[in-house]
């Protein structure tokens, strides 16, 4: 609900500040004294388009600023909170902002957003209802949702709207295959070809730097025995020379000289000892290197083998990556797609058969909800016709059209079901009822919205609700009956009314009066509340024109007493 409500420089408004309670708040004054102004301001915090001629003359800038309550609100507070604009402890400040320039401005608990986000936040939640503004109920795809609300039927709705996504995911999902298969035909040939030659290659981990090794070894061997035999001599000595000097024969001698030093100096002992170790392994490097002198060979055959091998296998290296361990990865990841390309085929099968079950499981869902909705709908304008007959509109007609709707593809439904339910409404006898959208008539249209709301009002509650016009061209018993309809609706909504009735004023549990003044050659109103004796005044007032009698306050006091608020 809105707490506060208030209005700076705005057309004729100066500055105003208007309290308002649960329940039916009404607002009244002589013509022109700038009801619509109230009107205006609550209708751009809905989001509704600006105009920079709705600001004060002499003033740069007009403002409008609203306190809400959301605690009866879950789902806006969930919708603040997923945006980065919840309100501190249920409360919400919404202000907009008019530049003579032409720049509007909106902010939602300080931070700026784009007007829409107003119309976003508060769609279904705060709605204007006059001859002049848009309205969530003229939008025929919002009468669907509203049916399935008053019905009950919100479940079997969403079922319907799951079951109708869940086809189209899998349609998306065949298609995606059938795209994939025409280019899997002939990727699926390449892969195979890719996989055939790194397998027949039969390559081994490590296997290339094993192979170009021993080639380097066998390509090389000559230089190979030639290194080694030279290095061998040095370390043991050349066996045809029996004087030659050799490592092994030089660290002996030097460890010998060292170890008769230690006699004289004991300090000594530790490096002859350590070149006798030295010796020893030199003398098992020697060893080693005569092994390995041994054992190189010219190898021409191997030597051909091992060329045509690396040749192969750098061939692949080109191709598919430069380690043996990158080929077998592509060659892995080669056959997982081809693996999935072949699953295809499978996979669309099985897509097939789940698609025809769940379409039957739709069709009957959507056929259940098509059955519930002929009665909802029957149900719904029974009660709508019997308000608007109650609320002075005795030859009105409604009716819920349930036109059906084409569904996509071969789907058995839209997403909302087979139908497209949309509200009519006929005022005069004789003419067949039209959507709703077309009602040209103000006060016609917000008594049809009233109806319609109060058929909602549990259904829907929790709602901000302005009306206008809905007084238009009735009086006497029927604006009684109008009065008492808004107090019902008011138990569930906060209701905002502007009326010139007097029947429908004293239903009110809070009351407002605009008034107008002109000081200084120019027009400014206020909006002041009304209580007590000045509310009696008032509705006087409204009941006797300008001629306020005793007996007019009479007729005042007994509305007040006889209609006490019902919220």
């Amino acid at each position: 609900m809105i707490e506060t409500l208030r209005i700076e420089n705005l057309a004729v408004v100066d500055r105003a500040q208007l309290e308002f309670g649960p329940g039916l708040n009404v607002i009244t004054g002589e013509t022109g004294a700038g009801k619509s102004i109230v009107l205006g301001a609550l209708a751009l915090l809905a989001g509704a388009r600006a105009s920079a001629d709705a600001v004060r003359q002499g003033s740069d800038e007009a403002s409008v600023e609203a306190v809400f309550r959301t605690d009866a609100l879950p789902e806006l507070e969930a919708e603040l909170e997923r945006r980065g604009l919840e309100g501190d402890a249920h409360e919400l400040v919404v202000r907009r902002t008019l530049a003579r320039a032409g720049r509007s401005r909106a902010q939602v608990s300080g931070q700026l957003v784009p007007a829409s986000v107003l119309s976003e936040l508060f769609a279904g939640r705060l709605e204007v209802s006059s001859q002049h503004e848009s309205q969530r109920l003229l939008r025929a795809e919002v009468h669907g949702e509203l049916l399935d609300r008053s019905g009950g039927l919100l479940e079997q709705r969403e079922a319907v709207a799951a079951g109708h996504a869940a086809l189209r995911e899998l349609d998306a999902e065949w298609k995606r295959l059938r795209d994939a298969c025409q280019e899997g035909e002939r990727r699926r040939d390449f892969l195979s070809f890719q996989i055939a030659e790194i397998d027949a290659a039969k390559l081994e981990p490590g296997e290339i730097d094993a192979l170009r090794s021993e080639r380097a070894r066998l390509a090389h061997a000559e230089q190979l025995r030639e290194e080694g035999a030279a290095a061998l001599a040095l370390l043991a000595g050349d066996p045809s020379r029996a004087d030659d000097a050799n490592a092994a024969d030089l660290l002996a001698e030097a460890a010998r000289r060292l170890e008769s030093g230690a006699r004289l100096d004991p300090g000594l002992a530790e490096l002859a000892g350590r070149l006798a170790s030295a010796r020893a392994e030199v003398r098992d490097a020697a060893l080693e290197v005569e092994r390995y002198v041994t054992g190189v060979e010219s190898d021409p055959a191997r030597l051909a083998m091992l060329e045509e091998r690396l040749h192969q296998v750098e061939r692949l290296q080109r191709k598919y990556g430069a380690s043996a361990d990158e080929i077998l990865r592509f060659r892995d990841e080669a056959a997982a797609e081809l693996a999935a390309i072949e699953d295809a085929d499978d996979r669309e099968a099985s897509i097939q058969r789940e698609r025809e079950s769940r379409r039957a499981s739709l069709a009957a869902d959507a056929r259940t909800l098509s059955q519930a909705r002929v009665r909802a709908a029957r149900r719904l304008a029974g009660v709508v016709q019997g308000l608007l007959r109650e609320l002075g509109m005795p030859e009105a007609r409604f009716a819920v059209s349930l036109e059906p709707a084409e569904p996509p593809g071969d789907l058995p439904c839209g997403p909302t079901g087979r139908e497209r339910p949309e509200f009519a409404f006929s005022a005069s006898a004789g003419e067949p009822p039209r959507p709703l959208r077309r009602v040209a008539s103000g006060g016609e249209l917000s008594r049809a919205f009233l109806a319609i709301k109060n058929a909602l009002r549990e259904a829907d509650a929790g709602m901000v609700l302005v009306f206008d016009e809905v007084d238009a061209g009735i009086g006497g018993g029927a604006a009684d009956r109008v009065g008492r309809v808004l107090a019902e609706l008011a138990v569930h909504h906060q209701i905002l009314c502007i009326t010139h009735l007097p029947q429908i004023a004293a239903h009110a549990s809070r009351h407002f009066r605009v008034e107008k003044r002109s000081a200084r050659g120019r027009a400014r109103a206020r909006v002041v509340p009304v209580e007590g004796a000045e509310r009696v005044e008032e509705i006087a007032r409204m009941a006797g024109g300008e001629s306020v009698g005793e007996a007019t306050r009479r007729h005042a006091r007994d509305l007040l007493r006889s209609r006490a608020p019902t919220a």
